[in-house]
C-alpha cells in the first residue's frame, strides 16, 4: 500500500471508532497488532494483539458512558508511518477531557500493525481516567 492508501485506512479507522463500529475496526488491525498508550495511568501501557486493542477501545467508551470522540485534525502519510493528529474529547463523572493527541501508525500488508499514542499533557490524561 502507498501513502495515500495508508492515510485512507487510518481515516476509515477513525470513522469506525467514532461510530462504535467494532466489527470494521477488527478487520483493519493485524491479528498481532500492538498499541502503545503513553503515561502511567490505569489505561497506559502496551496492548498486545487485535483483541486487546479492541478491548481497550471498548474500555474508553465504557468509562465515558459513550462520551468519547477522537476528532481528526489531520492525517499525514509517510514511507514508514502514518501520523494522525486529533483532539481527544471525553466526559466522565462530571469531568471533561479536551486534549491534543497524536498517534503514529505502522501499516503492514494493508492492516494497522502498530500504533503509538501520545498526548499533549500526559498527566492530564492519566488524571482523567482514575
Amino acid at each position: 500500500m502507498g501513502n495515500a492508501e495508508n492515510v485512507e485506512l487510518v481515516r476509515r479507522g477513525y470513522e469506525a471508532f467514532n461510530a462504535g463500529d467494532i466489527a470494521t475496526l477488527g478487520e483493519m488491525f493485524a491479528e498481532d497488532a500492538v498499541w502503545h498508550v503513553a503515561g502511567s495511568g490505569v489505561l497506559s501501557g502496551t496492548k498486545q494483539g487485535r483483541e486487546a486493542i479492541l478491548a481497550y477501545f471498548g474500555e474508553l467508551g465504557g468509562r465515558t458512558q459513550g462520551h468519547f470522540q477522537a476528532k481528526v485534525e489531520d492525517i499525514v502519510g509517510g514511507g514508514g508511518h502514518t501520523v494522525a493528529i486529533h483532539r481527544t474529547l471525553a466526559e466522565s463523572n462530571g469531568k471533561a477531557l479536551d486534549l491534543g493527541t497524536v498517534i503514529a501508525f505502522v501499516v503492514r500488508d494493508g492492516k494497522i500493525a502498530e500504533a503509538r499514542e501520545y498526548y499533549e499533557d500526559t498527566a492530564k490524561s492519566d488524571d482523567f481516567w482514575v
